[in-house]
């Protein structure tokens, strides 16, 4: 399977089953995955729809973009880009409605296989107890929902197929049939429920602490991209951990894990950001930390497949973030090391009083 004018394989094989296999090594089917981030906290909408209003701000904006393999497929590589939006408004008490709409852009790069997903996003924030003058902590539990759509696509009559295979000249016949079901494949649309939950305590200013777990396609829609098979998306699990640890008065440290199952595949990323902050540097901070990804092979083994590591640069309105995944796997033999490529931007308008409405943990 390659692009037209390109042959490199001369074997009988279905050229979008080999475009599923080689990112997510299925065994005898094709079971699509989730496209996820490397930095985890950065795409909170994506994450875990009680995320939604838990910042500390009036309204947040986040953009990220990811590039993946870059090394082996040239101008082609997987591309992600996401955005969100989110907000919140006082209703009961001190309780608050979040409200916000993330969407999101994945693309394997031959045969530009193409997943567009778009969401509203919910939540409800109910304050457990608070401080009472500045003593004692601030407690949530949030509850999460997103409704919206996906729309898969393929570009069949960019591929080629084993039946086109002329085997006496060694060249690519596109005039032949390719005996394929997708040849004219149409772009589908399907709805798409997740929901979530996020309980979290801060106990002082840099110190901190959060549990959630998320459930995504709750209807288990159908992406199949033929008419005759139904191909439902498996539900896909996500649990996170982390908090913060104050080191001393301009150090602290930020761990965290987000464990995530869909099907029959595991993906785990855990590690520690380094916070440094000084009353110098009024409203920066500076954020590095390392990570590991760990996953699930065709034999269920798991293994490590990546190293990521990041930086964070901190202002009162931006953070920007950077981070690359060093792949540590056998795949290193072929890429040299070089995995993916990641930015991401948040955008937080400051609340206008000096004492946040809403106390939440650094993520």
């Amino acid at each position: 399977m390659i692009k037209r004018g390109k042959p490199i394989f001369g074997i009988q094989l279905s050229a979008l089953a080999f475009l599923f296999l080689l990112p997510f090594g299925t065994k005898t089917t094709l079971s699509a995955q989730d496209a996820r981030f490397s930095q985890i906290q950065a795409s909170p909408l994506q994450l875990n729809p009680a995320l939604t209003g838990i910042y500390r701000g009036d309204y947040r904006l986040s953009i990220n973009y990811r590039e993946l393999y870059a090394s082996i497929l040239g101008d082609e590589p997987y591309r992600t880009m996401a955005a969100g939006f989110d907000s919140r408004i006082p209703v009961a008490g001190k309780d608050y409605l979040g409200l916000g709409f993330t969407a999101m852009r994945d693309q394997a790069g031959i045969g530009n296989f193409n997943r567009s997903t778009a969401h509203l996003s919910v939540s409800y924030l109910k304050q457990l107890n608070g401080r009472y003058r500045g003593r004692g902590s601030d407690q949530y539990l949030v509850a999460g929902a997103q409704a919206g759509f996906g729309q898969y696509s393929v570009a069949s009559n960019q591929l080629w197929f084993g039946t086109q295979y002329d085997q006496t000249l060694f060249s690519i016949d596109h005039n032949r049939p390719t005996l394929e079901l997708f040849d004219n494949i149409p772009t589908r649309s399907f709805a798409d429920v997740n929901a979530g939950v996020l309980w979290y305590v801060v106990f002082e200013e840099r110190n901190s602490l959060y549990l959630g777990a998320a459930l995504n396609h709750l209807n288990k829609p159908n992406i199949s991209l033929t008419e005759f098979v139904r191909e439902a998306l498996p539900q896909r699990w996500v649990a996170t951990l982390g908090g913060e640890i104050p080191l001393n008065k301009e150090l602290s440290a930020l761990p965290s894990l987000a464990f995530m199952q869909q099907g029959v595949y595991m993906s785990t990323t855990l590690g520690t950001n380094f916070r440094y902050t000084s009353r110098e540097w009024k409203e920066v901070a500076l954020r590095a930390g390392a990570w590991v990804h760990i996953s699930n092979n065709l034999e269920n083994n798991l293994l490590s497949d990546a190293l990521i590591i990041g930086a964070v640069l901190e202002t009162e309105r931006i953070n920007l973030g950077l981070s690359y995944d060093l792949t540590v796997s056998k795949l290193a033999l072929a890429n040299d090391s070089r995995g993916a490529f990641e930015i991401s931007i948040q955008y937080i308008q400051p609340e206008k009083t000096r004492r946040p409405k809403v106390n939440c943990p650094n993520f």
